[in-house]
């Protein structure tokens, strides 16, 4: 950590070329002495990622950034408030602090946080800013975390873990092959906490996970705008055989999607049997990741318009839904398709024969902001497009 970084002079600098080139940046001469071109380079690219993902740290003097792939992996604030919620007791040690950012939130709620970080320049980075912060709650800990559990004789309320994953050849969805390994280390992090908390990349199968982890109470499947951030796995020493799934929608407004997951398993089909309804429900990536689909159908009174496709009708428009819903215009078959020559909408694709951009190639679809034609499959219709205007986005 260069602390000549933190010189007023220094942060000016940075503060005045937040929309220059940082490429240009790191290849010209450092206008300080102490201060190489690319650690100014790194500063500036990393607050400009922090606008939107870390605005409290990107909106307040004097905070240090540490390299960008840092900034990349870390929690949003959207995130690390709602993880803040899950943790119990008065103390809590995060064995994989990184940036900071889940353990200033947990310090909101419980009276004393632990950040260990094995990195010890991230693990002073991460100090620095909480001192900026006015964060006094927390202490830091430079080293491999799961060592010092193994080593001390404390024990904790809450201990909470983000694996990484160990391939560098692209997703991960074992925690097996995550480290730290969750899995191999599950013992002993329950004999020292009575929950932990871990969060796994969206991509991890659920299934999977649920094989390998023991003692999971809740899996709580986390999405900001249609997208999901994160998985997060509540495992409790004496945890329930009854396992619930929390989807949670994390935009203008909060949405869940709660049930258990035997909940799902007796849940039978309901299908549309004729034309379609006045709206088109299409859920959010926390509720397709949940897997719930008869459930999702039962729990808004919709109804399924095939087995394979994850699309609802109703005659209702109902607010409280965690997704997007349209309101449908007008339904074309497959015949009636290709005497259609004036195509307008976006296109999505659901269970269809063919890909996006070749059906707008293929019908010269033109683009529009609220409009939308939906290729899709029906049981009681077959293919069809349906003709929808977007009602409500999340």
């Amino acid at each position: 950590m260069n602390k000549h970084i933190l010189d007023p002079a220094v942060q000016e600098f940075i503060h005045l070329h937040l929309n220059d080139d940082v490429h240009k940046i790191a290849m010209a001469k450092s206008p300080f002495t102490a201060i190489e071109s690319n650690e100014l380079s790194n500063q500036i690219a990393a607050k400009k990622k922090c606008l939107r993902k870390l605005p409290t740290w990107y909106h307040q003097q004097g905070i240090y950034y540490p390299s960008l792939l840092s900034i990349e992996q870390s929690s949003s604030e959207i995130t690390a408030q709602y993880k803040a919620r899950l943790a119990i007791g008065t103390n809590l040690i995060d064995l994989t602090g990184g940036f900071g950012v889940d353990c200033f939130y947990f310090a909101k709620n419980i009276a004393t946080v632990t950040h260990c970080e094995i990195n010890a320049e991230l693990s002073e980075v991460a100090a620095h800013n909480a001192k900026i912060l006015g964060q006094a709650n927390l202490r830091f800990l430079a080293g491999d975390g799961l060592e010092f559990l193994r080593n001390t004789s404390e024990t904790f309320d809450t201990i909470y873990i983000d694996p990484a994953r160990r391939s560098s050849s692209g997703k991960v969805f074992l925690l097996k092959d995550c480290t730290p390994n969750v899995v191999e280390h599950l013992n002993l992090l329950l004999q020292k906490s009575h929950r932990l908390i871990i969060k796994t990349a969206p991509f991890l199968d659920i299934a999977a996970g649920l094989k390998e982890l023991s003692h999971v109470a809740e899996v709580h499947i986390v999405s900001v705008k249609n997208e999901c951030k994160e998985l997060l796995w509540v495992v409790e020493r004496e945890a329930t055989k009854k396992l619930k799934i929390v989807c949670t929608t994390l935009n203008e407004k909060e949405k869940q999607f709660t049930f258990f997951k035997d909940e799902e398993e007796t849940a039978g089909g309901i299908f549309t049997s004729g034309s379609l309804s006045t709206f088109l429900y299409e859920p959010d990536a926390a509720l397709l990741k949940s897997g719930a689909f008869n459930l999702i159908a039962k729990t808004y009174g919709l109804e399924k318009l095939d087995s394979q496709t994850q699309l609802y009708t109703a005659e209702t428009l109902n607010e409280e839904f965690p997704g997007r819903i349209f309101r449908i215009n007008r339904v074309i078959s497959s015949g009636e398709l290709k005497k259609e020559k004036q195509l307008i909408g976006n296109v999505i694709v659901r269970n269809y024969r063919d890909k996006a951009e070749n059906l707008v190639k293929k019908y010269k679809i033109r683009p529009d902001q609220h409009q939308f034609l939906i290729f899709t499959q029906s049981k009681s219709a077959g293919y069809i497009v349906i003709d929808a205007k977007i009602e409500q986005y999340y």
